[in-house]
């Protein structure tokens, strides 16, 4: 019996999947579980339709994080940082740190935990970070801890 997944389903798939299981469990379970609808061809045409939407969806996010990176790359942050007199700064730079410069200085809002920083940062100079939006897509981003 065909079906429609609306939830995932451990060992089966996944929601909006079309998958193909024994007339008893369809019936017995997963359609009284909310968990599947039957394939027929009103439910194969929302399924279409969600798809669709979903892949719509997608493109228009994956144009907004081109957009941003885009716009990340246009030259290095300055970071400021308290420093001694020999040049290292006190404690280090945090991904925290990186977050609110984008948002001060780029307009952007991305959060922390998206960003890694590649090197341990302790003194003045230029370094990078990486920034995972997800979906495959990450960048490099230049920065630069300046003395304030």
């Amino acid at each position: 019996m065909q079906v429609i997944l609306i939830q995932d389903v451990d060992n089966l798939g996944g929601s909006n999947e079309l998958v193909s299981v024994k007339n008893g469990y369809a019936r017995n379970f997963l359609i009284p579980k909310k968990l599947a609808v039957e394939a027929s061809t009103s439910n194969l045409k929302q399924l279409e339709e969600r798809l669709k939407v979903k892949r719509k969806k997608e493109e228009k996010m994956l144009a907004e994080i081109n957009q941003v990176i885009s716009k990340l790359q246009e030259g290095p942050l300055k970071l400021g940082a308290k420093t001694g007199t020999s040049g290292k700064i006190f404690g280090s730079v945090t991904s925290l740190q990186i977050s609110r410069a984008i948002r001060e200085q780029r307009g952007y809002d991305i959060d922390r935990k998206k960003i890694s920083i590649n090197d341990e940062v302790k003194e003045l100079g230029q370094y990078k970070a990486t920034i995972d939006f997800g979906n495959g897509k990450s960048t490099e981003l230049d920065f630069e801890v300046v003395a304030e």
